[in-house]
């Protein structure tokens, strides 16, 4: 069996692709379209919540799945101050257009926290088993299965693109 080749990647422009990956939206508006049409579910709350969802599971897959490698810090670091200069645009957006006063960063650090607790608490096994749950908790819908499942997929498919395509890429220095 032949082994693909690597590519060459310095930290920086993994961490630029994983942050763009980990703020794209389509693969939200997929997931959004599998949700049934329920007086009970209110799709904006489910979008936020997915964006959230998703930002936090990159950041939490870089750390796992960089765990033992040259650049780990570095490249958690430099993901999560995009993703703080994102937040910063995304406060300022919703200041500008509803007069309310939101930090969106602090709301991802209080995100990943309750998602860690969570894992924490479920204790050994696939941390999508707690995510998924939490994840509809979060949205107003602790029992409906399709905002359960619909959190339990982001995760898993943000966390395994993280994985694949940090095990597809080789570890550059930066030219000059």
């Amino acid at each position: 069996m032949a082994t693909a080749e690597k590519r060459e990647e310095t930290l920086k422009s993994m961490c630029e692709n994983l942050a763009a990956f980990a703020v794209d939206r389509e693969d939200l508006k997929q997931l959004l379209a599998t949700l049934p049409e329920d007086e009970a579910i209110k799709p904006v709350t489910v979008e936020y919540e997915l964006q959230l969802l998703k930002i936090i599971s990159a950041g939490w897959a870089i750390s796992v799945y960089m765990d033992g490698k040259d650049g780990k810090d570095v490249l958690v670091e430099s993901f999560w101050l995009i993703i703080r200069e994102f937040s910063k645009n995304i406060s300022e957006t919703l200041n500008l257009t509803t007069g309310v006063d939101v930090d969106y960063f602090e709301t991802l650090k209080e995100r990943l926290n309750t998602y860690l607790a969570a894992m924490e608490s479920a204790g050994s096994g696939e941390p999508v088993q707690a995510v998924g749950p939490e994840f509809a908790r979060l949205c107003g819908n602790p029992d409906d299965a399709f905002v359960t499942l619909n959190g339990a997929r982001l995760f898993h498919l943000t966390a395994t693109a993280v994985q694949e395509y940090i095990g597809s890429v080789e570890i550059v220095a930066e030219t000059d």
